[in-house]
């Protein structure tokens, strides 16, 4: 323990793995490399094939590139901390280190939320408006609305590390999962966490929350602008470019407004479906987008089927 000043801080948090299944851990880790393997080389394929195939330098690809990037920061926020302790059995994380990766972690997963509504904005554009869809998403918009969401996650998130700073530690260090998540930190303060809690309730509603409203509105105007149309054809093909969205989206809200909900009201819920959730939330996400889009996408599909065959020949 170090004493800073009126108020104690801890040197370093510990992480548990999966409770219960220490002694496994080693072969708990193979799944989890598979997973961290899928999302790095998928998500570094999406960004390669999009920058090489002049045919979808568009909004919907421009977004499309955002979330990988965005998704390769979540992996590699986790990676480190996850398989040290897998692998090595390295629970210790420095207190200013888990605020750093909290930090990343939270900024990362609400530019995730905000890109998948500009994905939506973009989808009701190109259905509701498809001959000016290219004049009004241009690619100046394009950036600025990428810069937006990166400054508002930023900001937005930037009291928190200094509200866990100014809190008083004292007892118990062991964090719930091997990675650093700021209500698993503030549970941990002996000091009264009311601003702590209402801070990041706020920020939580305000950002992520509202972003799905919107999503789900968008969703709304978009299956009003599908019914009509004239005929069944051009129905399913407008609703077959939103699946691998509407996929995207489910992948990434249920599990974190689960983790949202088990951290502030299941006190009472078994620590094996809170580490259970809290990985669902971190690795599945960014694996299964690139494997989505992929799947879904015959413009990615073909271009990845060209890049394969130039490199077989």
């Amino acid at each position: 323990w170090e004493f800073n000043g009126s108020f104690h801080q801890p040197s370093a948090f510990l992480m548990l793995g999966i409770p219960g299944l220490e002694a496994l851990h080693p072969w708990i880790s193979i799944p989890f490399c598979a997973l961290y393997l899928t999302a790095l080389l998928g998500n570094c394929m999406i960004l390669f094939i999009i920058r090489k195939t002049q045919s979808l330098h568009e909004p919907m690809y421009y977004f499309l590139c955002m979330l990988a990037v965005t998704d390769l920061g979540l992996a590699l926020c986790t990676l480190p901390t996850t398989l040290g302790l897998f692998w090595f059995n390295l629970r210790r994380i420095g207190f200013d280190a888990c605020l750093t990766q909290m930090y990343f972690i939270h900024i990362l997963s609400f530019i995730e939320s905000s890109v998948l509504l500009a994905m939506a904005f973009d989808r009701f554009i190109a259905i509701s408006r498809p001959l000016r869809h290219p004049s009004i998403l241009t690619k100046a918009t394009v950036t600025k609305i990428g810069l937006a969401i990166v400054l508002r996650g930023m900001v937005s998130l930037l009291p928190i590390p200094f509200l866990l700073k100014r809190l008083t530690y004292c007892g118990k260090t062991e964090l719930s999962h091997s990675f650093c998540f700021h209500p698993d930190i503030m549970n941990l303060a002996c000091a009264d966490i009311k601003v702590n809690v209402f801070y990041g309730m706020i920020i939580l509603l305000s950002t992520v929350g509202m972003d799905f409203i919107f999503i789900v509105l968008s969703y709304i105007l978009i299956i009003k602008t599908i019914v009509s149309l004239a005929t069944k054809e051009e129905c399913l093909k407008a609703l077959n470019t939103c699946v691998s969205h509407i996929c995207a989206v489910l992948v990434f809200f249920i599990p974190m407004i689960g983790l949202s909900m088990i951290h502030r009201f299941g006190k009472n819920v078994p620590p094996l479906v809170n580490t259970l959730v809290a990985y669902t939330y971190l690795l599945i996400p960014p694996a299964l987008n690139p494997i989505i889009y992929s799947i879904k996408s015959s413009h990615i599909r073909e271009a990845l089927l060209r890049a394969l065959r130039r490199k077989s020949g």
